[in-house]
């Protein structure tokens, strides 16, 4: 007689476990995300208990004055935007996972890596399970040269790929992608919910063991979160996301978890026939284009990690033709929007509930500071009037729900980045005028207590 095979349903966001199909996870509480699989079964070992499966043995506690410390060494990538986003460079037993949409940049950012670090003699190993040597290499020789020491190889059979690094123990190694391997030990097909998982758990273990830092590359649903279980993301040391259109020009490296350095920081990119370059001044990157004397457009300043960025708020209003007027915004959060148009319609007086609203943040940036209120608010003025805002003025404040302008963090920062490119008014919180206007010179620094003080400046 047959043996039956057993089969689990996971749920394809957490990785929950059961028995039978349930329309709700309850672990993430998510709809219609569990998928059949074949069970793994477990193996039952009779043995010495102290000993471990690998022949090591079992290691003791230790107090926090027993833990030796010494300052991690960084392998530098030689691409700064990169460094920055990482916390330093690359910490050696370190697991990354790079995720973006599908032509974003994903293997040439790790191919560029790979160049670099062959270059510092650095033995680097390059897994495709997408595709062929053939490919790589053209790739490889629209962007430059490359070292003897990085190696290629093509391969998605996770026991090989074991195989191959201990017998090459390269420094470095990149996996394009996770999705694309297989484990034997997992009945399952590439891609599905236990071999992303089973994948990810082997290259941690192999990352830690022989102490060198892997890459793995990880397809993105519709959603734009990584493919696979949502428990990917808590085994890796860093997650990587890569934004913007593919059809742009710009990338920007967003770090959503890191082990070793802030989360705060991004990176900004070209994507240009050679590959990737550097943006080493993203604010005057995204204000290339700035209309002239145009209504509805006002400069702000975000800072993101330890950089300030310029950034141009752009607003339409315009007469609804229907009932209901239509709001929209592009970069910022929506909710928000809607809050700062009541407070202008209460606060200020402007009659706004029978006009369409559109917020756009220029350059494709996503951004969610409290510090962009002050903007989007006279930017709305600046078109609901159609008068425009002065091309050298700047502004930036929280907007409370009385209208009052709140202070912000780090508004030197964004002050000296503003008169850096020469503009020449800034409009800052009224809290923090006199402080300000102690550390710069060549830039008018004007305090505002409300929305509707800071309307004065507009036309």
């Amino acid at each position: 007689m047959a043996t039956k095979i057993k089969t689990v349903f996971y749920c394809q966001n957490c990785g929950y476990e059961s028995s039978k199909w349930m329309g709700q996870c309850p672990g993430c509480k998510e709809w219609n995300t569990f998928v059949e699989e074949t069970a793994k079964p477990v193996s039952k070992k009779k043995g010495n208990s102290s000993v471990l499966s690998n022949g090591g043995e079992y290691s003791s506690p230790k107090s926090l004055s027993e833990i030796e410390m010494k300052d991690e060494e960084r392998a530098d990538t030689h691409i700064n935007e990169l460094n920055r986003v990482l916390g330093g460079g690359l910490v050696r037993g370190s697991l990354i996972l790079v995720g973006g949409d599908p032509g974003i940049g994903k293997s040439t950012l790790l191919l560029q890596v790979a160049g670099n670090l062959s270059g510092d003699k650095r033995d680097v190993l390059y897994i495709s399970g997408e595709e062929s040597l053939r490919q790589i290499k053209i790739r490889a020789n629209r962007i430059g040269d490359f070292s003897e020491t990085l190696k290629f190889m093509c391969e998605t059979n996770l026991e090989n790929i074991e195989t191959t690094i201990n017998r090459v123990k390269p420094e470095i190694v990149v996996i394009d992608s996770i999705q694309t391997m297989f484990s034997d030990s997992v009945t399952s097909a590439p891609g599905s919910v236990s071999q992303v998982r089973e994948s990810t758990a082997v290259l941690l273990r192999i990352a830690k063991s022989l102490n060198i830092t892997v890459f793995i590359v990880g397809h993105v649903t519709k959603e734009g979160q990584v493919a696979g279980p949502r428990v990917l993301e808590h085994m890796v040391d860093t997650v990587l996301y890569f934004e913007g259109d593919r059809h742009a020009s710009y990338r920007i490296l967003r770090a959503v978890k890191n082990r070793f350095g802030s989360t705060n920081e991004i990176g900004v990119f070209d994507m240009q026939e050679k590959g990737l370059v550097e943006v080493t001044n993203p604010s005057e990157f995204m204000l290339e284009g700035k209309p002239e004397n145009a209504s509805g457009s006002i400069v702000t300043c975000s800072v993101t990690g330890t950089r300030p960025i310029l950034i141009e708020i752009q607003a339409l209003v315009c007469r609804s033709n229907f009932g209901f007027p239509r709001r929209q915004a592009n970069g910022t959060d929506y909710n928000r929007v809607n809050l700062l148009m009541a407070v202008l319609e209460k606060r200020v007086g402007l009659q706004m509930g029978e006009y369409d609203a559109y917020v756009n943040l220029a350059g494709g940036m996503k951004l969610a500071e409290p510090s962009l209120d002050l903007g989007i608010c006279m930017a709305l003025i600046s078109s609901f009037k159609n008068k425009p805002i002065g091309d050298d003025v700047i502004a930036f404040g929280e907007v409370g729900l009385s209208g009052e302008v709140r202070s912000v963090n780090m508004a030197d920062s964004r002050v000296q980045e503003a008169e850096k490119l020469g503009f020449k008014t800034c409009i800052v919180p009224k809290a923090l005028e006199d402080k300000l206007k102690k550390n710069v010179k060549n830039i008018k620094v004007v305090g505002v207590s409300s929305v509707a003080d800071a309307m004065n400046y507009i036309g």
